[in-house]
């Protein structure tokens, strides 16, 4: 764990300096971030997303992001990021690995990354949103709020973008593993409570 910790460390102080002067953010709702495991779950428009979470979170808050597995198999750049503790998914599939590995980060109290819709979304073209509902079965299953996320779709060079933070909140489940049903119920609530954060983004 340290030596993940480390290598996180490394590629931050790397990476911070070029992409926040081409990409700069503007944090609204830091304060809401809470101590111990976690499920962040944000909208899903770039593949820059995950670099500004990670910088809007600061290196006291290590994320865990949960990244299409083709990403990981990239020579050196998936070397390095499995270094860093990001680790990979199998979509189209259930990927019982993953599910495994999100699972013992969040109860070991790692705070996990996870973009609900699967994909990227552009309402701007006119695409649909299908969130899945893994990230709420993880945070049930393990008993850790989720905390909500939105940045917005169009992220302009050399101005700054604002990742609004949500407040966090704790699904429940009125069986003892939760159903499907609940799970998808719990997705439907988290999704507006993303697209509410709109608002706030200005």
């Amino acid at each position: 764990m340290k030596s993940t910790r480390r290598w996180y460390n490394f590629l931050y102080c790397i990476v911070y300096p070029f992409f926040n002067l081409v990409h700069p953010g503007r944090v609204i709702g830091r304060e809401h971030i809470p101590e111990g495991g976690l499920m962040i779950c944000c909208n899903h428009t770039s593949d820059s997303d995950p670099l500004y979470l990670a910088f809007a979170f600061r290196l006291k808050n290590q994320i865990r992001p949960m990244a299409k597995a083709e990403l990981l198999r990239i020579p050196v750049v998936g070397f390095l990021l499995a270094k860093a503790g990001i680790f990979g998914v199998e979509r189209g599939k259930s990927d019982i690995g993953a599910v495994k590995q999100a699972m013992k980060y969040l109860r070991e109290g790692e705070k996990v990354l996870v973009f609900p819709e699967g994909t990227r979304v552009h309402e701007s073209r006119g695409e649909v949103s299908h969130p899945k509902a893994g990230a709420a079965m993880l945070a049930v299953r393990c008993g850790v709020p989720i905390l909500p996320v939105y940045i917005p779709e169009k992220k302009k060079w050399f101005r700054r973008t604002p990742v609004v933070i949500g407040e966090p909140f704790t699904p429940t489940v009125a069986t003892r593993k939760g159903t499907q049903e609940e799970y998808e119920a719990i997705t439907a609530d988290l999704m507006s409570r993303i697209r509410a954060l709109k608002e706030l983004a200005g």
